[in-house]
């Protein structure tokens, strides 16, 4: 088949209007169990232009899981010929089984390990990428972490504002996940329902006089927060003591809600960034005095950020700690006071030990103490001699104040550690964004060591580069927002990174667009629907207008700024990613394409074949339907049409069904060839 076919002219129309011919719609092919070399060239007979090479193992490849080391010299080899023989175009699927670049694992920590082992898988398909396809997309799944879709940052702004949540109570029932930053592992979960108890701090009043930190007198204004200890005199915030209610001879304290850490998320946003202002730059021991340790490195005030959620472990743990430090206070009390008496303890033994080596059996009658019983009455008491008494004496003093010791001590340790904890409590979304902006910023790195040997080669067919795919609403990376902020945001790390190897800004930015992309999945984003909350006003086929409106809105704003690089064309009808065939379900793919197109997109467009390889003769009829949403005709060899009608596809797929008329043409298997048929499939002789 010709290749060039569906190009648009004047007398041919195929494209219907969107720019998009039979040549320019691929297909992917998930790579095992079946010989895959026979089985592409199979495919190409087909007459589409591109195929999208799909690993469907990571790690240590499998029958039915291939993975990019399955595939030796040999094979590598033979495929690249086979792209160059046919004039085709290779592009590459990282393994399905990988999931953003952030770390994440089934529990919900952050791995470095887990991140490891994903850009390896990355860098594998890049490196078959290169020796096979000779440059373009390495298409990446997304998905960061999870996140309540209700409390979303675009879920909260704009025409479409609070259109999406996971279910009915989400609002009510969000649950944030905190980390530790030193280590990725969750510390707890953040619920929005839950209240928590949390001291009443001792503040001063409007127009109460206090001693500030400089020890000059003051008067507190309205609208002030004024922190004071028991007299007077102002604390920094993070020493801050409890309101004491002389009444009932309690510390003050109240059930905080949701809210209450919301605004307590804005006064502390606002102190980070004071204490940012003064002492950006400053060493890292004044850093490490202060819950702000983790802003050291900020470049702009603008990401100086402190979420609710961090805000509600922050209290807990300030709580944890205030806790662990008020026993301790209490098993050290008096230890000082205990010192003191066992030197005087020890001092009376020497005097008595001395007056007992010289004193007559008499006199040492006359020096024995009695010792009260433990039941009175019951046990005539004991008379001991001085020093033995004074020894037990000594000997539970000495474990008394050993018990003392190490509670206080291990309780001051706890409250030592609370504290550093609280240095390093940060948002599982701050922190998973951090991991994958560098993670890609890696791999973009990789893609073009590897676009500059093959040019080196003399084989660079197109720059390669990381397309960062849209997946699951579930998960982070799939709503458009998010995909636009990892494309970007690996970018600015890549230029920071390859700034410090050498590189200027421009060469920097030059390269990081030319090898982070994003990879637009329409049967992906039109998963978004089952999530949308229509207007219970308005009839179904309203509330999908409307959803499809916002579709298309999002399509155009990723469009504009020019961040899609390679694109797949699957359909649903908005529950699940069952791959149907473009047209099959109800996604505006055609809609879709048409911004694209006419935002100037030039990248491949790629079928993933699914439903169709079971629920119909083959899953290359996915491509042929695709075909067929275009408007695009099939074969230039057809002969002939029913009078006063022009060629339609429908005229080869299903044609005979509901027809009056014999067909006037012919179809095989590798049409057209010199193994013709009839229609009825009987061989032309």
């Amino acid at each position: 088949m010709d290749r060039d076919y569906g190009v648009s002219s004047v007398a041919d129309n195929s494209t219907n209007d969107v720019g998009v011919g039979v040549k320019d719609i691929g297909m992917s092919l998930a790579l095992g169990p079946t010989p895959n070399i026979p089985s592409i060239q199979g495919k190409i007979r087909t007459g589409a232009k591109t195929f999208e090479l799909t690993f469907m193992g990571a790690g240590k490849g499998t029958e039915r899981g291939h993975s990019p080391e399955m595939y030796g010299k040999l094979q590598r080899q033979a495929l690249e010929e086979l792209s160059r023989a046919n004039q085709i175009d290779f592009t590459t699927h990282a393994s399905v089984g990988i999931m953003g670049l952030a770390g994440m694992d089934q529990q919900g920590n952050f791995s470095k390990a887990n991140k490891k082992f994903t850009l390896d898988e990355i860098k594998r398909a890049i490196e078959f990428a290169a020796d096979v396809a000779r440059g373009g997309n390495v298409v990446v799944h997304t998905g960061e972490f999870h996140r309540p879709l209700s409390e979303a940052e675009w879920n909260k702004q704009g025409p479409f504002a609070g259109k999406f949540q996971s279910y009915k109570e989400e609002p009510e029932l969000a649950t944030f996940r905190v980390v530790d930053n030193r280590t990725g592992a969750i510390i707890s979960e953040a619920r929005k329902n839950r209240m928590v108890a949390r001291p009443v701090w001792n503040i001063a009043k409007p127009g109460e006089e206090y001693i500030d930190l400089e020890g000059k007198r003051r008067v507190a204004r309205e609208g002030e927060r004024i922190y004071l200890d028991y007299e007077g005199r102002q604390l920094e915030p993070e020493r801050r003591v409890p309101a004491y209610d002389p009444e009932t001879g309690r510390f003050k304290s109240k059930l905080m809600s949701w809210q209450d850490f919301e605004k307590e998320a804005e006064e502390m946003t606002q102190r980070a960034r004071e204490f940012w202002k003064r002492y950006a730059g400053a060493p890292e021991e004044k850093w490490k005095e202060t819950p702000w340790y983790r802003f050291k490195e900020a470049r702009s005030i603008e990401e100086i950020k402190i979420r609710p959620e961090e805000a509600y472990i922050v209290g807990t743990l300030e709580t944890n700690a205030a806790n662990a430090r008020g026993w301790s206070y209490y098993y050290g009390a008096g230890f000082d006071r205990d010192v003191k008496m066992i030197k005087k303890l020890r001092k009376a033994m020497e005097i008595y030990e001395r007056l007992e080596g010289v004193a007559s059996e008499e006199e040492k009658e006359k020096l024995k103490r009695e010792i009260p019983s433990d039941v009175a009455g019951l046990v005539p008491p004991e008379t001991k001699m001085p020093t033995e008494i004074l020894r037990e004496r000594i000997r539970a003093l000495e474990s008394h104040m050993k018990q003392a010791q190490e509670a206080s001590s291990a309780q001051w340790l706890q409250a030592q550690e609370a504290e550093e904890t609280i240095r390093h409590v940060e948002s599982a979304v701050s922190y998973g964004l951090k991991e994958a902006y560098e993670g890609y910023a890696e791999a973009g790195i990789q893609a073009m060591k590897e676009s500059e040997r093959l040019e080196r080669q003399g084989k660079l067919k197109q720059p390669l580069f990381i397309a960062m795919e849209n997946l699951f609403p579930e998960v982070y990376g799939s709503h458009p927002d998010e995909m636009i902020n990892l494309v970007e945001g690996g970018r600015q790390k890549m230029v920071e990174m390859l700034k410090q190897k050498g590189y200027s800004e421009s060469e920097a930015k030059k390269e990081a667009e030319e090898h982070l992309k994003g990879h637009f999945d329409t049967g992906h984003l039109n998963m978004w629907r089952k999530y949308w909350k229509g207007d219970p006003n308005k009839t179904p086929e309203e509330n999908d207008k409307e959803f499809n409106k916002w579709f298309l809105n999002k399509i155009e704003e990723m469009a504009k700024k020019k961040i899609i690089g390679s694109v797949h064309l699957a359909d649903n009808y908005g529950y699940q990613d069952d791959h149907l065939a473009p047209g099959q379900g109800n996604t505006p793919v055609r809609e879709a394409i048409e911004i694209l197109k006419k935002h100037g997109y030039k990248g491949p467009l790629i079928v993933e074949p699914g439903a169709d390889y079971t629920t119909d003769i083959s899953g290359f009829h996915s491509v042929m339907k695709t075909w067929q949403l275009f408007g695009s005709p099939v074969y230039g060899a057809l002969s002939g049409v029913p009078p006063g009608r022009s060629r339609r596809w429908q005229d080869v797929q299903y044609s005979y069904f509901g027809q009056t008329q014999p067909p006037y043409f012919v179809f095989g298997a590798y049409s057209p060839s010199e193994e013709w048929t009839l229609w009825s499939g009987i061989p032309m002789e």
